[in-house]
C-alpha cells in the first residue's frame, strides 16, 4: 500500500497535483522566545484527581442528558406491578428504574467480594507485621552466581504429581 506522496517518481494524474513532502518536525520540548535569547522549555502537567472529577462530571452530565431525552420520548403509559403494588408509570421511568434496580442487584456480589479481599488484605498485613523479614547475617558470603546443577523450567514440566 502506498501513501499519495509515494507514487514512485511517477507524475501524479491529469488534473491532480502532487502533494509536497511534509517539511521536518521541529522538536516540541524547547521554543526560543526570541533571538539571541535562551530557549523556553516547555512542562508537562501531569493529571490530577480534581481534572479526573471535572472529566467525569462532564461524562455524567452527558450521560444525564441522554437519559432525560430517552424519558421523554418514551412517555407512553406502563401499567407496573412488583410485589402485589400496582401502578401507572411512564415507559421510559419504568425502563430506567428497571436498569437502575438490575445495577443494584449487580453491586451487592461486587460489595461482597470487596469486603472479602480487604478482609483478607488485612490478615496478612498483620501477619507481615508480626513477622519482619530476617535479614541476612552481615559477615555472610554473598553468592550472585546461580547453582550449577537448577533444574530448568522446561525439565520439570513433566515431574508434577
Amino acid at each position: 500500500m502506498t501513501s499519495p506522496q509515494d507514487t514512485g517518481g511517477a507524475p501524479p494524474p491529469e488534473g491532480q497535483t502532487a502533494i509536497p513532502p511534509a517539511p521536518p518536525q521541529e522538536p516540541v520540548a524547547t521554543v526560543p522566545a526570541q533571538p539571541g535569547t535562551p530557549a523556553v522549555r516547555h512542562h508537562r502537567l501531569r493529571r490530577t484527581r480534581i481534572g479526573g472529577v471535572w472529566v467525569g462530571l462532564a461524562l455524567s452530565a452527558v450521560v444525564l442528558l441522554l437519559l432525560l431525552v430517552f424519558i421523554l420520548e418514551n412517555g407512553q403509559r406502563a401499567t407496573v406491578s412488583y410485589f402485589g403494588a400496582h401502578g401507572h408509570l411512564p415507559l421510559g421511568v419504568a425502563l430506567l428504574l428497571a436498569a437502575v434496580a438490575g445495577a443494584l442487584l449487580v453491586t451487592i456480589p461486587a460489595a461482597g467480594r470487596i469486603i472479602q479481599l480487604r478482609r483478607t488484605a488485612r490478615r496478612h498485613r498483620r501477619i507481615d507485621a508480626a513477622h519482619p523479614p530476617v535479614p541476612p547475617p552481615a559477615n555472610a558470603p554473598q553468592d550472585t552466581t546461580a547453582p550449577q546443577n537448577a533444574a530448568t523450567p522446561s525439565s520439570q514440566t513433566g515431574n508434577q504429581a
